[in-house]
């Protein structure tokens, strides 16, 4: 009699444990954050089903508002809140700024008045489109960043004032999130993390560029690791964070969805940690017709920063990117250290099918 009593109970408990390792396993599930760039007539051919959060890119500022530049621009906002048909969980944000759009960002927000107009344009803003959130890509507080753009030391606080006075007129529903450069001095300087984190959804680290448009020496500009000759690197960004107490639950990783160009002038170790410049910059989709043997180009993958590159020996040109091997140990990486989960930029320059975004999706699924 014990025992048909008992039996019962135990089905009951492994069914009661069985559900609750599945809702953990879809609560760590990490998110997948696209930066879009392009219009509404490809928007649709992307599998928006893989992603979490669609950020559209980018609002600027007028005066002390928001703003939208084009009727265009509204349309694909509306379209993007759109798909939430085919996916009801994706999360719609409005970036503002970007490399080049934010020079009055440093103006605006040292004031008051500046920072509770944007706050208040925001709100209306993602309420008419109903948008999700707000991004925040000013790039950079107190530190230095797009040529000719202003910044001071009061940044740093006036950034957190920003982020306050987002989330009193957003509230807490709405997320906020920002956009972080993967150097060091940015890590260090530009932002009050203690203050701004409890009050945000995440970060976006940007672990790309790391090699800029400005390098004289050329390596890789989205690493997964550092190496002896370069210690930036998208671990080195987690763990800087780290340190400062930034929940690695609110940090997103950054991948490359293009690659970026140098020419050296020598053809030494190739091409890696050689006198260069850069030259430009290749989507992801172009990079089977682009870097083909015919051309002259020969694969190499650095096993201490799990980073693949292409070198032409002949043109001395050395080409740095993510690939579908580099994304899926950024995405198990992600896993592995709980972080919030990957961005990307971005959407506009990866396949339609069997792309980078597809990779991402295969690494997380079990």
């Amino acid at each position: 009699m014990i025992k048909n009593v008992l039996k019962p109970a135990i089905l009951i408990i492994i069914c009661i444990l069985f559900a609750y390792n599945l809702k953990a396993q879809k609560a760590t599930k990490p998110n997948v954050i696209a930066y879009y760039t392009g219009n509404g007539t490809v928007i649709d051919s992307f599998p928006i089903e893989k992603i979490s959060h669609l950020i559209y890119s980018f609002a600027h500022l007028k005066g002390d508002s928001i703003n939208i530049h084009s009727a265009k621009d509204s349309a694909l906002i509306a379209q993007m809140v759109g798909l939430k048909k085919r996916n009801p969980d994706l999360k719609v944000m409005i970036a503002l700024g970007g490399w080049g759009g934010c020079a009055p960002c440093s103006e605006v927000f040292s004031r008051d008045n500046g920072r509770k107009t944007f706050a208040k344009t925001t709100k209306s803003l993602l309420d008419y489109f109903k948008a999700d959130g707000i991004d925040l890509d000013w790039e950079y507080p107190a530190v230095v960043g797009h040529p000719g753009h202003q910044y001071m030391e009061a940044d740093k606080q006036n950034f957190t004032a920003l982020i306050k006075e987002l989330r009193k007129s957003l509230g807490k529903k709405a997320e906020i999130s920002f956009a972080a450069g993967g150097t060091k001095n940015c890590i260090d300087s530009c932002f009050e993390w203690d203050k701004v984190m409890p009050l945000v959804n995440r970060v976006n680290l940007m672990s790309y560029d790391l090699v800029s448009g400005y390098a004289t020496v050329s390596g890789h500009h989205t690493p997964l690791y550092s190496t002896p000759q370069q210690q930036l690197s998208a671990d080195f960004g987690v763990k800087a964070m780290l340190a400062y107490g930034v929940p690695a639950n609110k940090i997103a990783l950054g991948a490359a969805f293009y690659a970026r160009i140098f020419q050296n002038t020598t053809d030494a170790n190739n091409g890696l940690y050689q006198p260069t410049k850069f030259l430009s910059g290749i989507a992801s989709k172009s990079f089977k017709t682009e870097f083909t043997a015919e051309k002259g180009y020969k694969y190499f993958w650095d096993d201490v920063a799990k980073a693949p590159y292409y070198y032409n020996a002949e043109t001395k040109r050395l080409a740095t990117f993510d690939d579908a091997k580099s994304i899926a140990l950024k995405t198990k990486y992600v896993i592995n250290q709980k972080l919030n989960g990957i961005m990307f930029w971005e959407l506009t320059e990866d396949s339609y099918a069997n792309g980078l975004l597809d990779e991402i999706d295969k690494a997380i699924k079990p």
